[in-house]
């Protein structure tokens, strides 16, 4: 015969049976849903990826041009130092006498300041190399 003490309620089998009919429907759906998502987030991801390498480009393009100033300006700073280096020649009348380019080597001299010079006048006029030095001294090293 059949025992009602061990048996389960229908409706404990109805919510069972609903309980895994909302399963199956759920897993049904993840199958349809996970491969639209991937879809989804790939084409976010190219989006953010066309977006940065836009931004990349405008970056370029702003240093382009920064530097494209930049050589403009140089341009002309160098044309304003040409103009005065040509209005100095043409006051001191087209004559560069000797006297003045000796001061302007002690003066371009002055401008390195991470270097010892010492300018020894010749005769000639001219600054005394230690280039040659060894050449002439008879107990050098060869």
């Amino acid at each position: 015969m059949y025992n009602n003490q061990n048996s389960i309620p229908p409706a404990l089998l109805k919510r069972a049976g609903i309980l895994g009919a909302c399963a199956a429907a759920i897993i049904v759906a993840l199958f349809f849903i996970v491969p639209w998502y991937n879809v989804w987030q790939q084409e976010m991801a190219g989006k953010a990826e066309f977006a940065k390498a836009e931004q990349n480009r405008k970056i370029k393009i702003e240093e382009a041009r920064a530097n494209l100033e930049a050589e403009k300006l140089n341009a002309q700073a160098e044309i304003e130092r040409a103009k005065g280096a040509a209005e100095a020649i043409r006051i001191e009348n087209g004559s560069i006498t000797p006297t003045y380019i000796q001061y302007l080597w002690v003066r371009q001299q002055s401008d390195l300041s991470d270097k010892t010079v010492i300018y020894i006048p010749t005769e000639t006029n001219l600054p005394i190399l230690e280039s040659t030095r060894m050449l002439f001294e008879p107990n050098a090293p060869k």
